[in-house]
């Protein structure tokens, strides 16, 4: 019995957990292509841009680490995106392409 409580305690966080994790990759998604405009100067297959101005994101694969500190901070002709973005928006974009171009 105790063995079963606990196999349907990790079973239901593992279900809250991937539903939780995709509404964040959805909403990454819905920044990275309007609000954040990313899709105007990167290239993402899944988001389906196609831009020169900034680095090909399906080549560089940037880790979330490296995606967070860019948007947060810009890097080169890249503005930061403090005070356009909220902290909960740069989390999803980043989240959302970092996990995106390693497919």
């Amino acid at each position: 019995m105790k063995l079963k409580l606990i196999f349907l305690l990790f079973f239901n966080l593992f279900i809250f957990n991937y539903s939780h994790s995709d509404q964040k990759l959805d909403i990454g998604k819905e920044i990275f292509l309007n609000a954040g405009n990313c899709g105007a100067c990167h290239s993402l297959k899944d988001a389906g841009s196609i831009a020169n101005v900034g680095p090909n994101l399906n080549e560089i694969k940037p880790d979330i680490g490296r995606v967070l500190n860019s948007v947060t901070n810009g890097i080169g002709v890249m503005p930061s995106y403090i005070g356009i973005l909220s902290d909960e928006e740069i989390e999803a974009v980043a989240y959302y392409v970092s996990e995106v171009s390693i497919k």
